[in-house]
């Protein structure tokens, strides 16, 4: 788990998204720790947090290239939680990016300026 006072970006460098989230982020004076998905893997004790907070459809990213490139039958595995665990910690590239865990313990999947910018101190 992270610090309390520390925002954590969970994401993959060449995501557009993901970039936006980290000028964003910048541009508020916010320097977060930084975590690669896919360089670094998924966190094992992360993963079970996310879904809770998220929920499966959230955190599953089935627009992205990985997920089209799937075969039907991992595609199925993503039906139940335990199967979407498993399936995003052997692909974490199928995680919905960017995944930010916040100071105050919450976990916020996709880069919303609205919503961020609630979270910001004095907001």
């Amino acid at each position: 788990m992270p610090e309390r006072s520390t925002v954590t970006l969970y994401g993959i460098p060449n995501c557009d998204t993901v970039r936006r989230a980290r000028a964003w982020l910048a541009g508020h004076g916010i320097e977060p720790r930084w975590h690669d998905l896919r360089r670094d893997g998924v966190p094992a004790d992360a993963l079970p947090r996310w879904l809770a907070s998220a929920g499966r459809e959230r955190l599953l990213n089935r627009q992205g290239t990985t997920w089209r490139r799937l075969e039907e039958a991992l595609r199925a595995k993503a039906d139940d939680d335990a199967g979407v665990l498993a399936l995003l910690a052997a692909q974490p590239t199928l995680i919905r990016r960017p995944v930010v865990e916040w100071p105050d313990g919450r976990i916020t999947v996709g880069f919303d300026e609205a919503d961020w910018t609630r979270r910001l101190p004095g907001a």
